[in-house]
């Protein structure tokens, strides 16, 4: 099945490893930093991989995955960690929700209500 996300960034606790998507190298210095510390940060304290997604209409979405067999991976605080980014994080998720939209989408920010 063909899928229309596109992954901004994530971070895994497997390979210790945190991956930044080169089509976004235009984002200020200051906003990649702050995705690959929100990434690290959550994925050392929960576990699992997480992925930062956007979907075919531009809203960006927390995407958490744990292997199987992983009994150190906190399900619990995955979910209240996701809530949390997303009331501290709020002003930041937005705008790169609406950069999305109009550069990648061509689109104008209200296109998705």
């Amino acid at each position: 099945m063909f899928s229309d996300k596109t992954i901004l960034c994530g971070a895994s606790h497997y390979e210790q490893l945190f991956y930044f998507n080169p089509d976004f190298d235009a984002l200020p210095k200051e906003v990649k930093q702050e995705l690959n510390i929100i990434c690290v940060l959550f994925t050392e304290d929960v576990g699992g991989i997480i992925r930062f997604e956007f979907d075919e209409v531009g809203n960006l979405n927390m995407v958490v995955e744990s292997k199987e067999d992983d009994i150190l991976f906190d399900e619990i605080g995955s979910v209240l960690k996701i809530k949390q980014i997303q009331q501290e994080k709020r002003e930041l998720l937005e705008s790169l929700e609406t950069y999305y939209r109009v550069f990648f989408l061509q689109g104008g920010a209200d296109d998705a209500n």
